[in-house]
């Protein structure tokens, strides 16, 4: 049944994506013209990212900082205000605009409409040393939305992210595409809402480069800890 529901899910992923992109078009273009009038740099950021079973592929976003913002300041993390986020980019941040090129990656098959949010490729850490809870999210094929962001996106910790993607795996194997559309029109209310677009530091009176160098120590410590 499994296997069904995952033939389901592809198609209904290549449907959508489709309808989107061919829907979208002038606000492609317009997008694009945005971005190019607001800063240097190009127009896409494209990034390693993990998939199922770990495997990298490039993913795609508008690009929303300036051009080497990873290597920068929070580098991975994004707090309020993030001065690297250039001016039209915080408007598609905050609109989640800049997410909707990954309708592209979804169209190839790299990603899929619903499923746990794709990783930077060394976010993690290690990939072959995770431990078995961190390594089961990755059963399915990434999503553009999932679980995890319908229930608090940005404002959750990435182990609370992990028991909810692993419950959305065990959730589709037992409803199939029926919790995918659940979760869809779940994650158009959060657009909308705008809710948990920044994430938050575990200690606020560090400032952004000591809180993300804290995070991303504590998330590969999580990720690595021996499973009795």
């Amino acid at each position: 049944m499994i296997y069904i529901n995952l033939a389901i899910k592809r198609i209904f992923d290549i449907i959508i994506s489709l309808i989107t992109i061919v829907l979208l078009t002038p606000l492609w273009i317009a997008v694009a013209i945005m971005i190019k009038m607001d800063s240097d740099g190009p127009i896409l950021f494209k990034q390693g990212r993990r998939t199922k079973y770990g495997r990298i592929f490039l993913m795609y976003k508008y690009r929303s900082m300036v051009v080497n913002a990873e290597s920068m300041g929070a580098g991975l993390f994004n707090y309020e205000d993030d001065p690297r986020v250039t001016k039209v980019g915080r408007k598609l941040r905050n609109s989640s605009i800049d997410e909707l090129p990954q309708v592209f990656n979804i169209l190839k098959g790299d990603m899929s409409i619903v499923g746990p949010r794709p990783c930077v490729s060394y976010e993690l850490g290690d990939f072959d040393t995770l431990n078995k809870r961190y390594k089961k999210r990755f059963q399915m094929k990434a999503g553009l939305t999932g679980l995890a962001q319908v229930k608090g996106r940005n404002d959750i910790k990435w182990d609370e992210k992990v028991e909810w993607d692993n419950k959305y795996i065990d959730s589709f194997k037992k409803y199939g595409v029926l919790i995918d559309i659940k979760i869809l029109l779940e994650s158009v209310f959060k657009v909308f809402n705008k809710e948990n677009i920044y994430e938050n530091k575990q200690d606020a009176s560090m400032d952004d480069i000591e809180a993300a160098a804290a995070e991303e120590a504590e998330i590969i410590r999580l990720a690595h800890i021996e499973e009795e």
